[in-house]
């Protein structure tokens, strides 16, 4: 497969822990998801005064059109680019839904956070998942935008380079890492980062280094906005302290962290 990412981007991506694909799928993809995720929601999709919650979240799904947007050949050349070739498992699934509607109520889940990638104790308790140094199981972080997102319209906070912040203080907790609870309790101790806001058109996809850091916001625009957040899953292990093929941009993004560049 071709290269999509120039230099550049591949650079933005180990430095700022995210890169924007544009177009990464089709409007007409994105349409057919919104017809089948309103199936699902329990309000008027033509009556915006049955919107009466800020937040509605929706489970995993699998038909054609939501696999479609997340495995063309283009996200595929894209994946190998910042994970290396046969490295990641294609997506099965696009995650869940937080569906996010304009309520002057305000929405339960705004906290800063980082996405964690294998269980705990309990893996029923998502607050009981962990994250580690060699980010195991994840290989990026996606949010993948199926309706149009402005500045108004509840987009994620991203925290440019916070990622290198969390490989940091990952790499003192050892191969059993952090819950998600613990590490979203040490978040405020990092140094302040710029906050990027993830916009877009339906068909935009943020691929994210799987430590950066994000939050949710509050609805302010008028039109419900449908974003998914899947993991893409890594089929073995990071290298990130001895690797004689070079590094992964992924594995660079980290190794910045440890001070091993």
């Amino acid at each position: 497969m071709s290269e999509i990412l120039n230099t550049k981007e591949i650079e933005q991506f180990v430095h700022r822990g995210f890169v924007c694909i544009d177009n990464a799928f089709s409007k007409e993809i994105a349409d057919k998801v919104l017809d089948i995720l309103w199936n699902d929601i329990p309000f008027d999709r033509n009556k915006p005064s049955t919107w009466v919650e800020p937040v509605i979240r929706l489970g995993m799904y699998t038909q054609q059109p939501f696999l479609e947007s997340l495995n063309s050949e283009k996200m595929h050349s894209i994946f190998d680019q910042l994970i290396g070739n046969d490295r990641w498992v294609p997506c099965r699934n696009v995650g869940t839904f937080p569906v996010r509607f304009p309520s002057v109520k305000q929405p339960n889940d705004t906290g800063k956070h980082v996405d964690v990638s294998f269980p705990g104790n309990d893996p029923n308790n998502y607050f009981e998942w962990r994250a580690n140094v060699k980010s195991k199981g994840r290989a990026l972080l996606m949010l993948v935008l199926y309706s149009d997102v402005s500045e108004n319209d509840a987009p994620t906070v991203i925290y440019e380079g916070s990622h290198i912040d969390v490989a940091r203080l990952l790499s003192k907790e050892g191969d059993e890492g952090l819950s998600f609870m613990e590490l979203a309790d040490r978040l405020d101790e990092l140094p302040k980062r710029q906050e990027v806001y993830a916009t877009g058109k339906a068909g935009t996809v943020y691929l994210c280094h799987p430590f950066l850091v994000h939050s949710a916001q509050s609805h302010r625009g008028s039109v419900p906005k449908f974003m998914a957040q899947p993991p893409l899953l890594l089929k073995g292990e990071l290298s990130i302290f001895v690797s004689d093929k070079g590094y992964s941009p992924v594995e660079r993004a980290i190794r910045l962290g440890l001070n091993e560049l």
